[in-house]
């Protein structure tokens, strides 16, 4: 049931969308091959006429690079390749005069070993950044062999723990090795972090993205995880420090700084499914954080074991994710951050649809029109709004660059060097899910190296090759473009935000498989939005739907709106549907 409007607490970042950039890949502008701050700066308008309020930036501060960025080695300084913080400061300015925000991303749960502090927590045990780091002494088994203090997993393959020769002892990196995880226990770890987060809000930071800082407070006993995968001695420790004893009291500390400078805050949340714990970090009255990133759609496809081992799912699944979170926010006074894609995962038109190449652009409009329409905040991901899809199937090795994916390509050819089809079957899954597929450049125009860069400069990541019919100038020209519906659907959003922000969300036709259909009410206005997930011709009852008297038909991926009035509202049973077809009406409430 639709609450009244004196229950709904009313938000600027409820009513904003986001677009996120990976900056490596968005726009090089000195032909070095990487892309670069300024060049975002040049893509502003772009940026700002798809309709988006918010402009993310991943990270960008001096890094050795292990892991893209997110191994920080000074949180105060800008990469060289990507810039100066002067250039942060024409970007902040450059969203600010198009009325938009610049979220920076906080990566706190750990750093780069080649950051100062951990420079100096090795040194020795008595140095004043020791217990900075998480440092534990050796285990022994009965042989007398030295082991880690227990048997928790990295992110990226093998133990989450690596020796340390010269202070003989262990530290923790739930990442790589190259990434040792910080000590929230100990303060002035919590004193930096905040200082950190003043520095860059005084710099006119409008928020963070807050990268898997559920993993901040860990179980202190550091206890050996549950066997999940006899198969390996390494197991998933994330019980016991996913959502840890003091998770709260730390989201707080940051969470009273943020509401000072009135900033936005997302939160990255992986291995959470319990709805109450996550209520306890984004309800209203928490001041914690304004949303977070749920994992449990994207892991959707995820192997038994592993995210490179073969998975299936069916649209059903994917309703009941969403329909479980949709209902809980809105019933909690929770808020909830939308998403198909990011850095890290997919493309989602081939993560989601079995999309033919001509079907391509249906079913990005289609994707669209679902994800955006929902109860939540929506973020667009650099080059979603074009449609882009997966890296090419036969993509060589020597053209990943994921750490994640060439460790789980490292660690087959070592265990199992002659098994020719389990390398075919990882080499498709790489395809499929490599963080990679997110990571290719943008693809600005038909020009060489698709306008990311010069003609003749080789890009840090090999450019996706159907750059020449899938790219943003091509697609700002074309009104009937994914670009332009994207800015559509953004618009209509905006333009009956009682409905599609602030209303109630209700599930339709639930057991189909074929059909993801949803109504958004507020107080007596309603919406209905249905969309086809095949590429066939389906015939959809409405009535038998519950759904009576299309008053207008407000959106559609085929053509304008007023072309589809007569298909929906006219008198008769069914209703139409063509391949990857998805349509929003307002109906009677």
């Amino acid at each position: 049931m639709p609450k009244p409007s004196s229950q709904i607490h009313r938000a600027w970042w409820k009513e904003s969308s986001v677009y996120q950039i990976w900056p490596a890949s968005f726009k090089d502008s000195n032909d070095d091959g990487i892309g670069d701050i300024p060049g975002i700066v040049s893509k502003l308008d772009y940026i700002k006429n798809l309709g988006v309020d918010i402009v993310w930036l991943c990270p960008s501060y001096k890094s050795p690079q292990v892991d893209m960025g997110y191994d920080i080695s000074d949180y105060y300084s800008i990469a060289e390749e990507y810039g100066t913080v002067a250039d942060v400061e024409k970007l902040i300015q450059g969203c600010h005069e198009r009325g938009m925000k610049l979220l920076m991303d906080l990566v706190v749960n750990h750093t780069s070993d080649q950051h100062e502090w951990f420079k100096q927590s090795r040194r020795s045990k008595d140095n004043e950044y020791r217990n900075w780091y998480v440092w534990k002494p050796a285990r022994y088994d009965e042989q007398g062999n030295r082991q880690p203090p227990n048997n928790w997993v990295s992110h990226f393959q093998g133990s989450a723990w690596q020796w340390d020769e010269h202070t003989q002892e262990y530290y923790l990196h739930l990442y790589a090795t190259e990434q040792p995880d910080l000590n929230w226990e100990h303060p002035p770890v919590r004193q930096a972090v905040h200082e950190i987060v003043r520095f860059w809000l005084d710099k006119g930071a409008d928020g963070f993205r807050m990268d898997v800082i559920n993993f901040i407070s860990k179980d202190q006993r550091f206890p050996d995880a549950p066997v999940q995968d006899p198969r390996t001695p390494w197991q998933w420790g994330d019980k016991y420090y996913a959502n840890g004893p003091r998770l709260h009291e730390y989201l707080q500390g940051i969470g009273q700084i943020l509401t000072e400078y009135d900033a936005f805050s997302v939160g990255e949340m992986p291995f959470v499914k319990d709805t109450n714990e996550v209520l306890r970090a984004v309800r209203f009255d928490r001041h914690e954080i304004n949303m977070i990133f749920n994992f449990e759609h994207v892991d959707i496809d995820h192997g038994p074991y592993d995210k490179f081992e073969p998975g299936s799912w069916k649209l059903t699944d994917l309703k009941s994710f969403f329909e479980t979170w949709q209902k809980f926010m809105y019933e909690n006074d929770g808020w909830n951050a939308l998403y198909w894609e990011n850095h890290d995962q997919p493309r989602s038109i081939d993560r989601f649809t079995n999309a033919k190449e001509e079907y391509r652009t249906a079913a990005g409009k289609m994707l669209a029109t679902v994800l955006a329409l929902q109860s939540g905040t929506p973020f667009v991901y650099q080059g979603q709004e074009l449609g882009m899809r997966n890296v090419p199937v036969d993509w060589d090795m020597s053209e990943y660059k994921d750490i994640d994916c060439l460790n789980h390509w490292h660690r087959l050819l070592a265990h199992k060097p002659d098994d020719t089809e389990a390398h075919k079957i990882a080499r498709q899954e790489y395809q499929k899910k490599s963080r990679d597929n997110g990571r290719t450049p943008v693809q600005w125009s038909a020009a060489p190296n698709g306008g990311f860069t010069g003609p003749n400069v080789k890009p840090w990541m090999s450019v996706n090759p159907d750059f020449e019919r899938v790219n943003a100038e091509a697609q700002v020209q074309d009104p009937q473009s994914t670009y332009h519906y994207w800015s559509s659907v953004l618009g209509l959003r905006k333009k009956y935000h009682d409905i599609f922000v602030y209303g109630d969300y209700e599930l339709v036709d639930r057991a189909n498989e074929e059909i993801f259909a949803y109504t958004r009410q507020y107080e007596n206005h309603k919406a209905l939005v249905l969309a086809n997930w095949t590429e066939k011709t389906l015939e959809w009852d409405p009535a038998a739907n519950g759904i009576q008297g299309v008053q207008d038909v407000v959106l559609n991926t085929y053509g304008s709106a007023a072309s589809t009035q007569e298909r929906f509202t006219g008198g008769g049973g069914q209703w139409s549907l063509r391949p990857y077809e998805a349509v929003v009406a307002l109906v009677q409430a």
